[in-house]
């Protein structure tokens, strides 16, 4: 204790009364921390508040870059090409897919896990990480509630097209038929259903909350009549008063309590609409934990995809700094072990029970016609993320962000191989076949990113694509116990 306190000065007794007294007022002064302490700052280069507005909101309201169209124009062509698509496989039906008997669930279903999944990064980023208290999340949250909207928004297309009669789609809500038919509330579907449609509700509201500062901030500094009025009416007449911010965290705290059980409930729901059946390779307990393990890491892997480039291209490296990347990367080795060691509990569990379907379904899965797909998906989930021990490869931001594509592409080919090898060889040989996906499913798939792309980049283009008020909030000049925050170390300013 002595090597961090120094002991409080007091005044020689000579010292006299009155004025001069005031001068020789005891003050502690404090050591510094020890090196291994010292972290690195959150906003680099010690920016202050005004630099963090003028740099954030000048993404807005400076001039379109031509790399934003280059990417803009590609993306509303593969959203029109998504369109396209659900026309001709509405007008025509799903047989237009690779959907043969007994693989009755193909890329429709894999798509839909996988854009769920996800969208899980963006709500933990936000809400368990809020109630943590881990401030290195304010740089990256807001990017992170955003791809969560559009992510759900491309997943949620796939289940009602799967249905086949779309038109009847509104069946699936809690309202009696001409008949007083309610929905079969012991399907798996209804629970998907409600927790999507809850999930994404919640989102939308944690993350226009969480906006309306922010664009108070961008109505008072727009230029014009339009901008002002628009960015003012979403603001919800924010002044920034004492009032307004004791009622806006105690909101925002509501719907952060309110999102942290959605973010393990939605794919613990989604996982069973696998696991509450008896086909062999998904009649397991292990999915629930499994499945939300598996989306958080892959929700983190397209966040680190996204933010890297867009931190390189709006020159943003004093507030997304390596500190958040190399944090973002530990989470992802963790949810990356995690998800390796269900793989290896899932053969266990396979063997140990002593059902010889069972054992044969995760055999036939590394070692059967799709065992390419199997072990790319275990080189990229399980031994990918690995690389994540090395802090000089966690601090190269190129590798990151190859290694955050793997991690992207091996999720895929996890929903893959849970749903098609799951379902391609009956319990009878004769039923056995082999799934191909038809042009139909891909150009549909590729759509879906021509969705999600084409809003995130309106998201980047039009909102503060970094939370601007949370950000001030963990700079040195917001905290009262430092220099730069006006207090008074070692009896100076």
């Amino acid at each position: 204790m002595a090597d961090t306190l120094a002991t409080p000065t007091a005044p020689p007794p000579s010292a006299p009364h009155g004025a001069s007294a005031a001068r020789h007022t005891p003050t502690l002064t404090l050591a510094p921390p020890p090196p291994e302490l010292v972290r690195i700052p959150l906003v680099q280069n010690n920016h202050g508040p005004g630099w963090l507005s003028d740099t954030i909101a000048g993404i807005i309201e400076g001039k379109t870059p031509k790399w934003w169209w280059a990417a803009f124009i590609p993306s509303v062509m593969c959203l029109t090409l998504l369109l396209v698509m659900l026309t001709y496989l509405i007008s025509t039906g799903v047989g237009v897919w690779g959907v043969t008997h007994p693989t009755m669930w193909g890329w429709a279903i894999v798509n839909f896990v996988w854009w769920i999944g996800i969208g899980h990064a963006g709500t933990l980023i936000s809400a368990i990480l809020f109630l943590l208290r881990q401030r290195w999340r304010t740089s990256i949250n807001r990017a992170a509630e955003a791809m969560t909207i559009f992510a759900v928004m491309c997943a949620g297309i796939f289940p009602v097209v799967h249905i086949g009669r779309v038109w009847l789609g509104w069946w699936l809500l809690p309202l009696p038929n001409g008949n007083s038919i309610w929905p079969q509330f012991r399907s798996p579907l209804m629970w998907d259903v409600f927790a999507v449609s809850t999930y994404f509700t919640v989102s939308v509201l944690f993350w226009y909350v969480g906006l309306i500062p922010d664009l108070a901030t961008m109505r008072d500094r727009a230029k014009t009549k339009i901008r002002q009025f628009l960015y003012g009416f979403f603001a919800l007449g924010w002044t920034g008063s004492n009032r307004n911010w004791s009622n806006y965290e105690k909101a925002y705290l509501l719907l952060a309590g309110l999102s942290t059980p959605l973010v393990l409930s939605v794919h613990s729901i989604v996982s069973l609409d696998f696991s509450v059946s008896q086909v062999p390779g998904w009649h397991t307990t292990i999915f629930p934990p499994y499945f939300v393990a598996g989306a958080i890491f892959s929700g983190f892997g397209m966040v680190l995809t996204l933010v890297l480039p867009l931190r390189k291209l709006f020159r943003l490296e004093d507030v997304i700094t390596v500190r958040h990347v190399d944090l973002m990367c530990k989470v992802t080795l963790a949810t990356g072990s995690i998800v390796g060691y269900a793989y290896a509990m899932e053969f266990f569990i396979a063997w140990y029970s002593g059902n010889p379907y069972e054992r044969y379904t995760f055999i036939n899965r590394a070692f059967g016609p799709y065992g390419w797909a199997y072990w790319i998906m275990i080189a990229c989930n399980v031994v990918v993320p690995q690389l994540f021990w090395f802090r000089k490869i966690r601090h190269h931001m190129i590798i990151v962000f190859i290694l955050s594509i793997f991690v992207n592409i091996g999720m895929w080919f996890e929903r893959f191989v849970i749903v098609v090898t799951s379902l391609h060889r009956d319990f009878i040989p004769s039923n056995w076949g082999y799934f191909k996906p038809t042009w139909v499913d891909i150009c549909t798939y590729i759509g879906t990113f021509g969705l999600f792309f084409t809003f995130f980049l309106l998201f980047v283009r039009f909102l503060p694509l970094i939370a601007i008020a949370e950000v001030k909030g963990v700079t040195p000049q917001a905290d009262p116990h430092t220099a730069a925050g006006g207090a008074k170390v070692g009896g100076h300013h």
